[in-house]
């Protein structure tokens, strides 16, 4: 019995003394453990992880945690534009009573004088031959536009032309080695993209706000064809002509409007679409202002009674007004029409009507399809030039 106790305590010691020298060898001499297992082959296989793990795709939707590269690549084709502009005013005196200040503000005192009035935006390279896409608001009626680029310097600009229908103007610049901007697929835009606006807000030059892309295809005036790019993107004074771009850094409009807190409004500001704003771009080089067809009429969204079984939006557009001697009252066009087709093209709505008709060319022939009280109708119209907007005002009253 007290020899088997003894054989037990010592095995018992030569275990806890073979315990402690393989914790002092793995402290001293660290993965020689493995090293001995792979010497006498007794080397663990390496587990197999499966297929998914190895080479797990990205989510769908992921993007990126960082936009600094876009921002790296688009923020050198951006400019900042300074407008100056003589301004007539006259010395103003206030009245000592608060009660009249509030009602009356001050009387003109004194002769009239000029000052100096300077218009702060924001513009973008678009061609290495010194164009520069900005908006027409900006530069409207300048006596001298400069423009500072991104590396400092400063070079004086010349209108090209301008068009108040999408409020874009084309400046020129004689400046070498400028960074033009890559402009991105004008129709690859969809709501719910990211995108980042560029520009010169308050005189802070070079700032980057993000957004979304809210809508596409706004359209604020029935009477043009906007096509605006609705986004959160904070648009604020200064931003206007400015580049808005998307993740990849590449051109997809010009900010040109917000809708600010005097109308109860937050995150609503609105951007040209690239692919408009390139059309009107190659016009101006090319002749010095843009041109678009015109058909003649007023268009609204076709009326669909609730319980007619028809679908909430039917395509199309009914004419509400007819011009007098315009090409659809020359064609027989009515109001009430409901217009369904023009050329090889479906009408989808007002606004894509308007947009169709802008993009042909004066003088164009084309056929117009539609329904009448019902029953169905084919005319040509041969599209006349479209006149400014304030002539079309005057026209329909």
């Amino acid at each position: 019995m007290k020899t088997a106790a003894g054989v037990l305590a010592f095995i018992a010691r030569f275990v806890i003394l073979g315990l402690a020298l393989a914790f002092v060898v793995g402290l001293f001499w660290p993965g020689s453990g493995d090293r001995l297992r792979e010497r006498f082959g007794l080397a663990h296989a390496p587990q197999q992880q499966p297929a998914a793990a190895q080479a797990r795709p990205p989510a769908v939707g992921s993007g990126p945690v960082s936009y600094a590269d876009a921002v790296a690549r688009a923020a050198p084709s951006v400019v900042n534009i300074y407008a100056n502009r003589m301004v007539t005013a006259r010395a103003v005196q206030m009245f000592d009573d608060p009660v009249l200040q509030r009602l009356f503000g001050g009387l003109p005192t004194g002769p009239a004088y000029k000052r100096l009035q300077q218009v702060l935006g924001s513009g973008v390279i678009v061609s290495d031959k010194g164009y520069v896409l900005t908006n027409n608001h900006v530069i409207a009626n300048a006596d001298d536009i400069q423009v500072l680029l991104y590396d400092g310097r400063i070079a004086k600009a010349t209108l090209v032309g301008a068009d108040e229908e999408t409020d874009l103007a084309v400046l020129k610049i004689d400046a070498g080695n400028l960074p033009v901007i890559r402009i991105a697929d004008a129709h690859a835009l969809r709501a719910g993209d990211v995108v980042l606006a560029i520009g010169n807000p308050l005189g802070l030059n070079q700032t980057v706000t993000m957004g979304i892309v809210s809508a596409v295809g706004r359209q604020l005036s029935s009477s043009s064809a906007e096509d605006f790019i609705q986004t959160d993107a904070a648009i604020n004074l200064g931003n206007s002509g400015g580049a808005l771009v998307n993740a990849q850094g590449e051109l997809v409009g010009i900010n040109t409007l917000l809708i600010g807190r005097q109308a109860n409004a937050e995150g609503i500001g609105f951007a040209i679409p690239v692919g408009s704003a390139k059309n009107v771009l190659d016009q101006i080089v090319a002749t010095g202002h843009v041109v678009r067809g015109w058909l003649g009429a007023d268009y609204a969204f076709v009326p669909v009674a609730a319980d007619s079984g028809l679908p909430a939006a039917a395509r199309g557009a009914q004419v509400t007004d007819v011009y007098p001697g315009g090409p659809a009252a020359q064609a027989g066009i009515r109001p009430h029409d409901i217009l369904l087709r023009i050329g090889a093209d479906d009408i989808l709505d007002p606004a894509d009507l308007r947009r169709h008709e802008a993009a042909l060319k004066p003088g164009t022939r084309v056929q117009v399809s539609g329904l009448r009280n019902g029953v169905p109708f084919h005319t040509e119209v041969t599209l006349a030039q479209r006149p400014p907007l304030n002539a079309n005002a005057a026209l329909s009253g």
